[in-house]
This record gives structure tokens, sequence and C-alpha cells, in this order.
């Protein structure tokens, strides 16, 4: 009875082992290396005095370049960055017993498969708002970060 209830406590661990979260599946998937555009970017980098050409080695170009009422130029960065992880475990129990009766032994058994499924979508979004001065040199900046 202790082998049966062993045997099936293990089926039972490698049934839930194979089922896995979208939440754990968009860790093992997201990429977090290299550049990106980031609030701690403006943050450290950007300051008042800086030039044109130093943001844009720090930042790229601009999405959108306009001018003020005073043609003083104001640059706009909008960022916006979607995550969707879709994750699907299937899995299935077979049972094999050997029934014994009056007359012999009689095989018996049966099945479970079942499939589930997980999804998941962030979506993030960064806006960044450089104003220069006559001079071309930056006067004010902001940004606005959302995640939803």
């Amino acid at each position: 009875m202790r082998k049966i209830t062993a045997i099936g406590l293990t089926i039972l661990i490698l049934f839930a082992a194979g089922c896995a979260t979208a939440g754990k599946h968009r860790e093992a998937v997201r990429d977090d290396t290299g550049d990106k555009l980031t609030v701690g970017t403006v943050q450290k980098e950007i300051k008042v005095g800086m030039s044109s050409a130093d943001v844009v080695s720090i930042l790229g170009s601009p999405n959108m370049v306009t001018t003020d009422s005073k043609r003083r130029e104001v640059w706009v960065y909008d960022k916006v960055s979607t995550e969707r992880v879709y994750s699907k475990s299937s899995g299935g129990v077979s049972v094999l017993g050997l029934i014994f009766g009056g007359s012999g032994g009689a095989l018996g058994g049966g099945n479970y498969n079942g499939d589930s499924g997980a999804a998941s979508s962030t979506q993030r979004t960064l806006t960044i708002i450089i104003k220069y001065d006559e001079d071309g040199l930056v006067r004010d900046f902001a940004y606005r970060q959302s995640s939803f």
C-alpha cells in the first residue's frame, strides 16, 4: 500500500511541475539587456545647459520636433513597449491496475488529460519633453512614465 501511495505522490508532483504561470514564462523571456530609453537615463544624463548634440548622443533622435511661441525647439520622445506572454501547459495521467476477482484477474485503467493556459499583457509608456533656449541648449525637461 505504501508503494502505491508513493507512486501516486510521484505522479502528482510530476504533473504539477509541468504547470507554470505566464508570469514565470515572462521572466524567462524578458530581455533587460541592451540600451533602453529609461527614466533613470533621463534623470542621470540630461542636464539643463546641454547641447542638442549631447542629447542626441544619449537619447537618440526624437520622435517629434516642434517650436513654441518664441520659435524655440521642443523635442518629444514618445516610447511605447508592449509585452505579451501566453503559457500553455498540458498533461495527463494514466492508471493501469490489476483487478483480482473470483475467476482470476483482469486489467483495468483510467486516463486523465487536461490543458490549461494563462495569458498576460503589459504595456509601458515613456514620454520625455525637452525644451531648448534660443542658443539650442536645454532650458527645461520633463518626463512621464506609466505601466498598465
